[in-house]
Order: C-alpha cells, then sequence, then structure tokens
C-alpha cells in the first residue's frame, strides 16, 4: 500500500513517472534560483586554472572512458572536464577556457553553497523524493553541470544511468535541471518512454584491476536482450524546470549545433544499504571525510518498485 497524500506531486504525474520512466516538472525552481545556478556556474568556468588542469577530457561513448587519478578523485571535488573538440593534437586549448569545459562535477552538491542549497536543502526536492516512492533512504553521490558547449557540444548516445551508477538492485534516479532553453538545436534530451520495463541493466561502468575504469558484463552480450525499439520523445525544457529520469530508461541526445550553450544542472540518488548495495568496484567512491549525503530526514516507509 503507498501513501494517500502527496506533498507536490499529483498521482497523475507519479503514474506517468512510473509508467514512461521520467517525468518533467515545469518551473519547478525559481526564476532567482536558477538566476543563482547560472551565476555561480559563469564564476567557477571564470575561475578555474587551466595552468595546473591535466587537460583532462570527458567522453561519453563505450572507448577512451578516462581513466586518471583527476576523474576517480572528483566525488568530493569539483573539478573540470574538457571537450574533446577543444584540445588540438598538442594538448593546448583551442578557445577560451569557458567554451572548453564539458562538464563540472562531481561534488558540487556537497562542496559549493548555491548548489548543496537546490540540492540537499531544498524542501520541495524532498517532497518529491517522498511523492515517487522510489527510494526507502536516497543518498545523493554525484552533481555537475554539463554545458554542451556551442557547436563542439558532443553527442550523447543512448544510454541508461544505473549503467554508471550501479547498485545491486539497480536504484538510480537522475534530477536534471536546465539552466538555459533547451531546444532541438542545442542538444536537449530524447526519451524512449517505457523503456525502463524491458531493459535490463547488462553491464556496468567500474574501476578495473589495472588501473583505469572499463565496463563489465552483468549478462553475456550473446544473451542480453536487445535494447527495445520505439520513438524517442525529445523534451524541450525552459529554465528550471525538473527532469526526473528512471535509472534504466534509455535516453539520449544530440550535438549542440547552436551558437548558445546548454548549461544544465543534473544529480543522481541512489539507495542506501540495507536496500541496496554499493560497492567497491564503482568509479566514484565515498570517502571516510564526505560519505554519500541522505536526502530525508526520515526514510520512506514503503517503496514501489519499478523498472525491468
Amino acid at each position: 500500500m503507498g501513501q494517500d497524500r502527496l506533498e507536490y506531486l499529483t498521482w497523475e504525474q507519479v503514474n506517468q513517472f512510473r509508467r514512461d520512466g521520467y517525468l518533467r516538472l515545469p518551473s519547478f525552481l525559481e526564476p532567482d534560483e536558477v538566476e543563482a545556478l547560472l551565476t555561480r556556474t559563469k564564476q567557477l568556468l571564470d575561475n578555474f586554472s587551466v595552468e595546473d588542469h591535466p587537460l583532462t577530457k570527458f567522453t561519453t561513448g563505450d572507448d577512451n572512458h578516462v581513466g586518471d587519478e583527476y576523474f576517480l578523485t572528483s566525488g568530493d571535488k569539483i573539478r573540470f572536464f574538457l571537450e574533446e573538440d577543444a584540445v588540438d593534437k598538442d594538448g593546448k586549448l583551442n578557445r577560451p577556457k569557458q567554451r572548453a569545459v564539458n562538464k563540472i562535477g562531481h561534488g558540487l552538491h556537497e562542496q559549493d553553497e548555491v548548489f548543496r542549497k537546490v540540492t540537499l536543502e531544498n524542501e520541495k526536492m524532498k517532497s518529491v523524493v517522498r511523492d515517487l516512492q522510489f527510494h526507502h533512504d536516497p543518498v545523493a553521490l554525484q552533481s555537475m553541470v554539463i554545458c554542451k558547449q556551442p557547436h563542439i557540444g558532443g553527442k550523447v548516445p543512448e544510454h541508461n544511468d544505473s549503467t554508471f551508477l550501479y547498485t545491486n538492485p539497480p536504484s538510480a534516479l537522475g534530477f536534471w535541471i536546465p539552466l538555459e532553453k533547451c531546444t532541438p538545436e542545442n542538444g536537449a534530451l530524447s526519451f524512449l518512454p517505457g523503456s525502463h520495463l524491458t531493459a535490463p541493466i547488462t553491464k556496468r561502468f567500474v574501476r578495473m584491476s589495472g588501473g583505469g575504469t572499463g565496463f563489465e558484463q552483468l549478462i553475456p552480450p550473446e544473451e542480453a536482450p536487445k535494447n527495445p525499439e520505439g520513438k524517442y520523445i525529445l523534451e524541450a525544457c525552459m529554465p528550471g524546470d525538473l527532469v526526473i529520469i528512471h535509472g534504466s530508461v534509455l535516453h539520449k541526445s544530440e550535438r549542440n549545433t547552436s551558437p548558445h550553450t546548454r548549461f544544465a544542472y543534473t544529480f543522481h540518488m541512489i539507495e542506501s544499504p540495507p536496500y541496496a548495495e554499493y560497492d567497491a568496484k564503482n568509479w566514484l567512491q565515498p570517502t571516510p571525510e564526505t560519505p554519500f549525503p541522505h536526502i530525508l530526514d526520515t526514510p520512506n516507509p514503503t517503496v514501489v518498485p519499478i523498472g525491468a
């Protein structure tokens, strides 16, 4: 039995999320909250030092994932990852640093008070988490601003988030907030509705025993079911909208071909023990000084499992 009264969502919205695997909530943040996040993002870009930066690029394909310490130790820090096309063959930036960054991550929600306020200290966010009944006792494990730079903001192929933030059983849940208008031209997200119900997690992104990162198969490739087919739905968004993304739903975005950035703030939650296991194979690890912060003051008494 679920709760009878909802705090922020409607039952239509809860059921839409369970059916489609994602849900867009228009105007979730107030304009001044969005402006504060956008202003802080631009300050971070202005202030980051290229001189002592390892020029670490970030890719979203199956190959060439970042495997260095700068990436693997970023969970409790604010670090800057560069677009592939922003670094020349000599390892030099070919454009201003503000237009070279792919994303800023992965500890914004704890290390920066502006981002912390909307993530961990946001009563509306806590209400949404309670209403969804997706987790008993969720923790926030990563956050980032995705810049999607003009002309070079790369295409993100079809994927699901639990592949990269794996728990047993899978429990990742994404919260995606555009800080600027998202359009077909600048790389708005597209989703395959209902794919979370039929697409199991077949591999996971892990730390490799020999160093770096890679993928570990959970289901042998010859036994893994093919990803479901269907019509992707593009979700154009306005600044301050919130898109909630089930960890198993398939989604993607196209290259930013416009002259405009597409800044978005996103963070992820997972279930905490004893309800799910987050093991030492995962690329992102908590530290004794910075354990993953809990979202709710009191755990949800019941959850409604959904997903393949």
